[in-house]
């Protein structure tokens, strides 16, 4: 099984390449957010436990997603592989994320993160707000926020993949095309490896 994280602060693509992968390499993509709506949607007994957290306005614990993606694991059976996208976001859960591969005799083979520079997420994400509806892509300062809050929490999970020498950061500026074929190369580099 060959599984990637792909990390990439708000408006650095993720969405457009993460869906882009996921067709190339016959990955299933596994988001936390989709995971969530899913679980609730379906009234199981792990989204019935992370909405009564959500109503409360908590977060829903690691112990609970980290029980959604064992179930979607279990679901998957003869997967190719989980293209990880919005987790981890802790060690805590990097760490968690990776006893339960362990559990299943995988484990993360790469962690893509793509660079962008400030400048560049915030020109994205003020286009972006200008079609999406989403308010939170309309405000420079909130904008600000985001990429501060991704880098404070991420940057931990990042020095926590790079003990393992798993961490591969790509230029994520330029066309579509041209980053997800850099994306590609070091899939493929990795694959072979």
């Amino acid at each position: 099984m060959f599984n990637l994280i792909l990390f990439g602060p708000p408006g650095s693509g993720k969405g457009t390449q993460s869906e882009r992968l996921i067709e190339k390499y016959g990955l299933i993509h596994l988001s936390t957010g989709n995971l969530l709506r899913e679980e609730i949607q379906n009234q199981t007994t792990l989204g019935l436990a992370a909405k009564r957290y959500m109503d409360q306005g908590q977060l829903v614990p690691d112990e609970v997603v980290i029980g959604m993606i064992r179930s979607a694991l279990d679901s998957n059976p003869k997967a190719k592989g989980f293209l990880f996208d919005g987790f981890p976001r802790t060690v805590a859960q990097a760490d968690a994320l990776d006893t339960l591969l362990k559990e299943k005799n995988t484990e993360i083979a790469a962690v893509l993160a793509l660079t962008v520079s400030e400048k560049e997420l915030i020109e994205r994400l003020l286009n972006r707000g200008k079609t999406s509806g989403r308010t939170d892509d309309t405000n420079e300062s909130i904008i600000q926020a985001r990429i501060a809050e991704y880098e404070n929490k991420t940057a931990a999970v990042a020095r926590y993949y790079e003990t393992f020498g798993k961490v591969i950061r790509v230029h994520g500026e330029g066309s579509i095309d041209d980053i997800f074929d850099l994306l590609c190369k070091e899939i493929d580099l990795k694959k072979v490896a």
